[in-house]
């Protein structure tokens, strides 16, 4: 008797999937934030420190490196090292984010949010 509304129940299952899926990114959001990733160069004498989402939350610098004519050297390890946080913080992101889509069946590569 219902069976013009098969439809219906899909699409009640996919709007499900939806909001579970916002409430899944929102918390991935959350947990980006208290995510810590550490940049380094300069063999470790300078270390910086990022959320997940790539905000710089520390910077650590060996003393040795203080050395009134290295000025230029040390301002390029800090860049460095703040470089690779970054980009182990755009990582760390992508991996979360593909962790949480894996069972969606989307096409290899596609990103999301849009």
């Amino acid at each position: 008797m219902l069976k013009g509304l098969g439809g219906l129940g899909d699409m009640a299952k996919m709007m499900k999937q939806a909001q579970e899926m916002q409430g899944k990114m929102a918390q991935m959001q959350e947990d980006l934030e208290n995510m810590m990733v550490e940049g380094v160069s300069g063999a470790g004498l300078v270390k910086a420190t990022a959320t997940a989402k790539g905000e710089l939350k520390g910077l650590d610098i060996d003393p040795s490196i203080f050395n009134g004519d290295d000025k230029e050297v040390v301002e390029d390890l800090i860049l460095a090292a703040i470089k690779d946080a970054q980009s182990k913080a755009t990582e760390r992101a992508q991996e979360e984010m593909s962790k949480m889509t894996e069972g969606l069946g989307l096409p290899p590569g596609m990103n999301l949010p849009f």
